[in-house]
């Protein structure tokens, strides 16, 4: 590989290796170039002015941690087997969000190559990375990457990562990897010794604000995420937390970016999709850019999963206040988001703009768990400890049959008894001690009870989070994994369910009863959220698709919906 550099802020760059030091030269725009030409596995960094040295901001490969020297990777080197690969559109698809340090017990790349097969057998298209960036420490959820560019070195660095796209394109499984562009982690962070990557001022929940005004640290940005797609055949980017990218820029780094993608995926004759995490309710965001849209492909209704969240549960706490009636379930079912300009009692202001009904539904990515809303819990406790078996299971059927584009996190296709907690390894006390004090106060609005946080840095909150693979042909647990592949066949068989048209959904509920009914052309979805048998009346002629429970069917021109129980049916012609 070829050198070079962005440091403006250096008077002096030197390239370092075993050889020795090598004076750069300094071009335009502060970038520092080198004639020397690095071979693969060359441990090399930069000395700025007369500091000590640093890695390279741009690394694909920090094999001894991101505060030590940087080793050339030469991606060209992996032999691919996926040349018949087309790619996948995310229209139609089933995500499966997972953590790659505690999806196995080894936590490894080539540990989780093991488990694809398994995420076939259940209807998986797409395999959704949390971030796999270089951090300081063993274990962490991946979103303290300081190092944008290489694969963290404790799941197997960059050629274990190629060799895990190539698997899942093997099995006809898309990739899409999480990444993270609103900050950088607290430790290991030597950008700022390069140049501005921070605005002068401004923060987020995470950090400092990034300094999107800078040409350089935009084309930080645009050329990682063509790094995954273009060199390690991803298949789509899940951006986090797109709102907190502050950019005063004519053209809007996610439009700029959603531009160069769809240019790239146009070259590389496949689809290339991005997803938004946001918390804005803004459809702008998935318009088109001849519509006045930025262009990215999907982004996620956290509404959806509130709504459901509480129908199953009945927590009303913080921000699950304004979610109580069943009202809530209907309107995000039906128009993908529930703050569309009404008042957010948590926010304690007006939120969100209305979807257009035009926008098919499959932009829209929902959930009934995922790795936030599980984690970011006191206790890191999943459904599963609230919910029996029958709430489960209807948790199960409004994802994977509703309008929207599911997505499942890892486990809960059995139940998985485990928690997914908030862990880290902060090698710094000082730091450790931060995070988890900050964790008990984040946690005073929702009422969750302090004594029950589990300390961040204590091995065993990493440990207790990784899945138990053995209970997965156990009891309720295989019970509920059979549910999850008829559910993944059912979508394959009945169109209904993936028709993306939101104005062919019409929604029924009653919050008294407890029942929810969701109409989507001939086939309708009924649900008994409560503990009581429930009668819904049909038309003559109703055919059963799927139960949840064996006593749920019909009797005449009504529907019998036992305690927790849903019911998938077909209207005659």
């Amino acid at each position: 590989m070829t050198v070079q550099v962005w440091a403006p802020l250096a008077q002096r760059v030197r390239l370092v290796t075993a050889e020795g030091d090598r004076e750069m030269l300094p071009g335009e725009d502060g970038v520092w170039t080198s004639d020397a030409v690095l071979e693969h596995g060359t441990d090399y960094v930069f000395r700025l002015d007369d500091a000590l040295p640093v890695p390279d901001p741009r690394s694909r490969w920090q094999p001894f941690g991101v505060h030590e020297p940087s080793r050339a990777f030469d991606a060209e080197r992996y032999a691919w087997t996926d040349g018949a690969w087309t790619g996948r559109q995310l229209a139609g698809g089933v995500i499966y969000e997972l953590h790659l340090g505690t999806f196995t017990p080894e936590g490894t790349l080539d540990s989780a190559i093991a488990r694809l097969d398994h995420l076939v057998d259940i209807g998986v298209d797409f395999v959704e990375l949390l971030p796999v960036n270089a951090f300081n420490g063993s274990h962490n959820w991946g979103y303290d990457g300081v190092q944008w560019y290489a694969v963290h070195e404790g799941y197997g660095g960059p050629t274990a990562y190629q060799r895990f796209v190539d698997a899942c394109h093997a099995r006809g499984l898309a990739v899409i990897q999480d990444v993270v562009y609103n900050h950088l982690g607290p430790s290991g962070n030597y950008l700022p010794q390069f140049g501005p990557v921070f605005a002068a001022e401004g923060a987020n929940t995470w950090g400092a604000t990034i300094n999107l005004a800078e040409p350089a640290v935009r084309r930080l940005i645009l050329d990682n995420a063509a790094m995954w797609l273009r060199d390690y055949h991803v298949d789509g980017l899940r951006l986090d937390a797109v709102h907190a990218l502050v950019d005063e820029a004519p053209i809007h780094i996610l439009r700029e970016l959603a531009e160069e993608t769809d240019a790239l995926s146009a070259f590389l004759g496949r689809p290339l999709s991005l997803i938004a995490e946001s918390d804005l309710n803004d459809q702008t965001l998935i318009l088109p850019r001849e519509a006045g849209g930025y262009g990215l492909t999907a982004q996620w209704s956290d509404d959806y999963h509130h709504a459901l969240h509480v129908a199953l549960t009945g927590e009303t706490d913080g921000y699950y206040a304004d979610f109580a009636s069943l009202g809530a379930l209907a309107k995000t079912t039906t128009g993908g988001f529930f703050h569309d300009g009404s008042y957010s009692s948590f926010r304690g202001r007006e939120h969100g703009h209305p979807l257009d009904p035009a926008v098919p539904s499959w932009r829209l990515v929902t959930f009934s768990q995922d790795h936030d809303q599980i984690g970011n819990r006191a206790a890191g406790d999943r459904l599963g400890d609230t919910c029996g078996y029958g709430q489960l299971a209807i948790a199960a059927v409004l994802t994977l049959t509703g309008p929207f584009t599911p997505m499942l996190f890892m486990g809960e296709e059995w139940g998985a008894s485990t928690p997914w907690q908030f862990f880290t390894s902060h090698p710094e006390e000082e730091l450790g001690r931060a995070t988890a004090q900050g964790r008990i106060e984040e946690f005073a609005r929702m009422g969750w009870d302090e004594s029950s946080v589990p300390d961040p840095q204590d091995p065993q909150t990493f440990l207790r989070s990784k899945l138990d693979w053995d209970e997965a042909g156990e009891g309720m647990h295989a019970r509920l994994l059979q549910l999850y592949r008829e559910l993944a066949a059912l979508r394959r068989t009945v169109p209904e369910l993936t028709d993306p048209r939101l104005s062919r959904v019409r929604a029924e509920y009653d919050d008294a009863q407890r029942w929810f009914r969701v109409e989507r052309g001939a086939v309708e979805t009924l649900v008994n959220f409560s503990g009581e048998t429930v009668s819904l009346a049909t038309v003559p002629g109703t055919g059963i698709l799927f139960r949840t429970d064996r006593d749920a069917t019909i009797v005449g021109e009504a529907a019998i919906l036992p305690p927790h129980s849903a019911l998938i049916i077909r209207h005659p012609a």
